[in-house]
């Protein structure tokens, strides 16, 4: 038989949120090593997975084998000749997230990356997981290929095994097939009342609208796909696999059995549906060139996540659209509320996308007070990139951005690509070069112009004044409760100017006790200078603060009334009638 490394995972202690991982690995190597990733691919942070693993043992036979560890995740084991090495050990899994393990006496979840060993040497052989003994009703979900056996699965290599994620416990789970690809969806956690059906229809629109996009009416590669949707009390986040995603929603995002119209949770959901399921083609098979091989050992740079991540944003509720799940109106709030959420970001003057991409590792998933100053999202520019050349090409009569999609999958059989691929396919398509718009949009720092873009395709833009926050230049938290909490304070903005510091508690505005800042929109005069008190470090302090005499706000967009033929033809290309 050939060589296999076999993995049996079981409940250790469920209350204690403990699994059991053993591991036997025939023919080890005299030395041989063992390593835990530190990151999780799709997620760009080094998350140090092994600071829970514990209780590591190892033997051959009867014989106790020494084991040293040699870094913080990473371990050798000295065997006695060529017989199985079996190894011990358990994993701590108490993170609700998408990203790690879970276990109590109600659910589990895993990643493979935060449970399985890798041991070097090895990893191109096969890899057998087994499930141990489950709790009286448990249920299985997870799209790694079965052996046939109960609980039992069968990957290539290590890649594979990391790759599909385990749910277990009680779940609502539903079915359907798409272009010959069995689907299966499964919601952990829902409230009663929670409208299952309708849920699997709309996603069943949206794999059907993206399998249209990326195949026409070709067969997509791929037999199955499972959705591992955990519902909580407040969450919300998704993480990318070759063959299933793990997403995390509220309940209260879920649709209710009774109520037609979909409430802006839902669509939430829906759009975070769209986005990992497009992930199955744009990062998990077509992707960057820097991570043809992955090494889980440390990071793994690239410039070019706001191509993977912006671009797949931009279409994840574009396809809503497409899908029927929305309409223009509501798809244009959407793209309105991106755009104003990037322009009130001054760390877009500091940081182009290319930038923000390569310092993921360290900037975007590690976020504090400073950073709506110090950094710009690839997500949300990276889309409006997208928009802005998808609307370039659009106008330039030549094709659209789906196009240079498509080609790109073509071009490299569904793998890496580097930024010259994209660029040659939009050189291709647009029938011109676009180094200009590389140059200012990708790796440049000003904004993009999207003003005159959606006037060629007959969208109007308005700018309407925010609430005081936004004013102000603060992003605050508040309530009835907590009171107004200063989250960040935007860099140049009036509140910095005056004082004002995140973590203050701000308590009143002209002697007026507030729990909102907006309150003292009824007797502020615009324009005009006002005292504010707050409490920093156990002090009250006042400061004087002078409004800005015109402030950025937010951006509206609607359908011009008024549009040349060119301009309707090309917003209903763009949007659909």
């Amino acid at each position: 038989m050939r060589r296999m490394v076999d993995i049996l995972i079981e409940i250790a202690d469920a209350h204690a949120h403990l699994y059991r991982v053993t591991l036997r690995l025939p023919r080890p190597a005299p030395m041989q090593h063992f390593s835990l990733p530190v990151w999780i691919p799709g997620s760009y942070m080094v998350r140090e997975f092994s600071r829970h693993l514990q209780n590591l043992r190892a033997r051959q036979g009867r014989a106790e084998c020494a084991v040293e560890q040699l870094d913080k995740c990473s371990w050798q084991v000295r065997c006695a000749g060529r017989g199985a090495l079996t190894l011990v050990y358990e994993v701590y899994a108490f993170d609700t997230s998408v990203r790690t393990a879970f276990l109590d006496a109600q659910r589990g979840f895993f990643n493979g990356t935060s449970l399985c060993l890798r041991a070097a040497g090895r990893e191109a052989e096969p890899h057998r997981m087994r499930l141990g003994r489950l709790p009286a009703r448990w249920q299985v979900a997870t799209a790694m290929p079965p052996t046939g056996r109960r609980h039992e699965y069968l990957c290539a290599d290590y890649d594979e095994l990391v790759d599909h994620p385990v749910e277990l416990g009680h779940f609502w789970r539903g079915e359907f097939a798409v272009r010959g690809v069995a689907h299966e969806f499964v919601v952990a956690g829902a409230w009663p009342g929670f409208d299952g059906q309708r849920l699997l229809a709309d996603t069943r629109r949206i794999c059907e609208a993206q399998i249209a996009f990326w195949h026409g009416r070709a067969k997509p590669p791929l037999s199955r796909y499972v959705f591992l949707l955990n519902a909580v009390e407040d969450g919300y986040g998704g993480l990318e696999h070759r063959a299933s995603t793990a997403l995390i929603c509220a309940r209260r995002q879920l649709p209710r059995l009774g109520v037609a119209e979909p409430g802006d949770g839902y669509v939430t959901l829906l759009g975070l549906i769209s986005h990992e399921y497009f992930h199955t083609w744009n990062v998990k098979r077509l992707r960057p060139r820097d991570f043809e091989r992955v090494d889980y050992g440390r990071e793994n740079y690239t410039r070019l996540l706001w191509f993977f991540e912006g671009f797949t944003s931009y279409y994840d509720d574009l396809l809503l659209l497409r899908a029927g799940l929305i309409d223009a109106p509501r798809y244009l709030r959407l793209l309105a509320k991106t755009i104003s959420g990037v322009l009130a970001t001054p760390g877009r003057r500091l940081q182009s996308v290319a930038e923000s991409s390569f310092d993921a590792w360290v900037k975007y998933y590690r976020s504090d007070e400073n950073t709506p100053n110090a950094t710009i999202s690839y997500y949300a520019k990276g889309s409006l990139v997208a928009l802005a050349l998808d609307l370039s090409l659009r106008a330039g009569g030549r094709g659209s951005l789906d196009e240079v999609m498509r080609r790109l999958w073509v071009r490299s059989g569904g793998g890496p690509i580097d930024e010259g691929d994209i660029a040659d396919e939009l050189s291709k398509v647009g029938g011109r070069g676009y180094d200009a718009e590389f140059t200012a949009w990708v790796h440049g720092r000003g904004d993009l112009p999207l003003r005159p873009l959606l006037a060629q395709a007959g969208i109007a833009w308005a700018d309407e004044a925010g609430d005081l926050a936004s004013e102000l230049g603060l992003r605050v938290s508040e309530g009835a409760l907590s009171g107004v909490q200063v989250k960040s304070v935007l860099r140049g903005s009036a509140a910095e100017q005056a004082g004002v510091s995140a973590g203050d508690e701000l308590l009143a505005v002209d002697g007026w006790r507030l729990r909102r800042l907006d309150d003292a929109r009824s007797w502020l005069k615009a324009g005009k200078p006002f005292e504010l008190t707050l409490v920093r470090d156990q002090r009250l302090r006042s400061l004087r603060v002078q409004p800005p005499k015109t402030s950025a706000g937010s951006v509206t967009l609607k359908p011009a009334e008024s549009v040349t033929p060119a301009a309707r033809a090309l917003r209903q290309a763009w949007l659909g009638a």
